[in-house]
């Protein structure tokens, strides 16, 4: 019987990867990657030490709580199993650094040991400043949760809503169970595998062109394995401000937030080169409630418009976002729907399919995330409550050669917390110096051209 704020789920969970966790982890893997979310709590004075390792206690009793089992056969589903509590990925650092060092901390941070297969798939950081300023920094490997899990994650550690997923630990199948386990769960998955591949032969003929590399030629990169260094900067704008600008312009705020994207893509040369229509990647969160333990469970809705008029009139952004995500709601991506095929792609294959479901392959996408208003309690990760806090996911270890063959990437995550709008915003771009400077310099010409003043990061 459950008692207090535990949550428990009633029966065994099911413990067999989703196929986009599965094609996600593989496709990193392939690449030599790791997408991780990062959360980075900034406090005006010193934290509560018991709080915070409270919090880190807590999140074990959340999705967090667990990691990726490879199956033993080539072919096979992976699994989640439990993550048994330890803390080695709890690092509280007590000398004070320069407030300057702030995002080369947390960048530092996103760098640190971290595995969705071996573990820990999450860390969490504590550093004070020489200003009495503190920073808390949770890094998640997205492989275990998007960004609606993390936060959900969180929130649910705040607050003291712990559950038991119930998973076996790590390595408790012997390597023949687990053999016989799978090759049961390939013969379940058999009929919905043969409706797919009658699918995709009809597909592939349809998008072959996508399935190659892209049109445009990437730029020519000698192949040094060098890892790319992206500057990255958060801007917290006051939300009366924000709301006043989107309501003046014919908008709401989360067309506000599209339309400021598009200008930040003028600037960063991320438009598309035929008409200058910037193209959004919307991710829409499909996590119905906290019982929801996938880990990435999300649509991306595709919208394009033209970002030069977005200064003085926001209905281009608003219209591509209304009909972008009624299109996502009502048209699968035929791509996403052949997911259950990916057990059996080759790892090379994996990779180029993640590339079109995820629009890589596509007119220059920047990543735009808008989690909306989200609950104050959120701020409160030692149990007081933080000035600033701001969500970014960060790809680690990505190569200068695959950021140039993608030609650049640019992410924008937002959401309202409180009285501030926060906006995380990471930028690589060729041939662009990609400093920290440089970012921040866009960032003010943008709130500028809203008539918006911000504090950036």
């Amino acid at each position: 019987m459950t008692t207090g704020s535990e949550l428990a789920l009633t029966t065994a969970p099911d413990n067999v990867l989703p196929y986009p966790d599965q094609v996600l982890f593989l496709a990193l893997r392939g690449a030599g990657q790791d997408a991780v979310m990062q959360g980075l709590w900034i406090y005006e004075h010193p934290v509560n030490l018991d709080g915070v390792k409270r919090f880190h206690r807590n999140l074990y009793g959340t999705i967090l709580s667990r990691r990726i089992e490879p199956s033993p056969l080539p072919f096979g589903r992976h699994r989640w199993v439990a993550q048994p509590f330890s803390d080695s990925n709890l690092d509280v650092y007590d000398a004070p650094i320069d407030r300057s060092q702030l995002y080369i901390w947390a960048d530092e941070q996103t760098e640190l040991p971290l595995d969705p297969q071996s573990g820990p798939a999450w860390r969490l950081g504590v550093q004070p400043f020489t200003d009495g300023f503190t920073a808390i920094s949770l890094v998640i490997s997205h492989c275990v949760a998007d960004g609606a899990g993390s936060m959900m994650a969180c929130l649910q550690a705040i607050t003291g809503m712990n559950r038991d997923l119930g998973y076996p630990p790590a390595g408790s199948r012997r390597r023949g169970a687990a053999v016989r386990a799978d090759l049961r769960q390939f013969r379940r998955d058999l009929p919905e595998v043969w409706r797919t591949l009658r699918r995709a032969v009809k597909v592939a003929a349809r998008r072959r062109s996508e399935l190659r590399r892209p049109v445009a030629p990437a730029p020519a990169v000698a192949a040094t394995g060098r890892t790319a260094r992206m500057p990255s900067a958060s801007v917290f704008v006051d939300a009366a401000a924000w709301h006043a600008c989107a309501e003046r312009l014919g908008g709401n705020s989360f067309s506000m937030v599209a339309g400021f994207t598009g200008r930040m893509a003028v600037h960063l040369h991320r438009t598309r080169a035929s008409d200058g229509a910037v193209t959004l990647m919307i991710p829409v969160s499909e996590r119905e409630d906290l019982q929801d333990t996938g880990g990435n469970v999300v649509s991306i809705a595709n919208v394009s418009f033209d970002p030069g008029p977005v200064t003085t009139d926001l209905t281009g952004p608003r219209t591509a976002i209304r009909e972008g995500l009624k299109q996502a709601r009502e048209v699968p991506d035929e791509m996403v729907e052949l997911l259950p095929l990916t057990p059996l792609i080759p790892k090379r294959g994996i990779a180029r399919i993640a590339d079109v479901a995820f629009g890589f392959s596509t007119d220059l996408p920047v990543s735009c995330s808008n989690f909306g208003t989200l609950p104050p309690d959120l701020t409160s990760a030692d149990g007081t409550n933080a000035e600033y806090l701001s969500f970014r996911g960060v790809d680690r270890h990505a190569s200068v050669e695959n950021l140039e063959r993608r030609r650049g990437v640019m992410t924008v995550t937002s959401g309202q917390i409180g009285d501030k709008m926060t906006m995380a915003v990471i930028s690589y771009q060729p041939g662009m110096a990609n400093t920290q400077a440089e970012l921040h310099d866009v960032i003010t010409r943008t709130l500028s051209e809203f008539g918006l003043t911000g504090v950036i990061e």
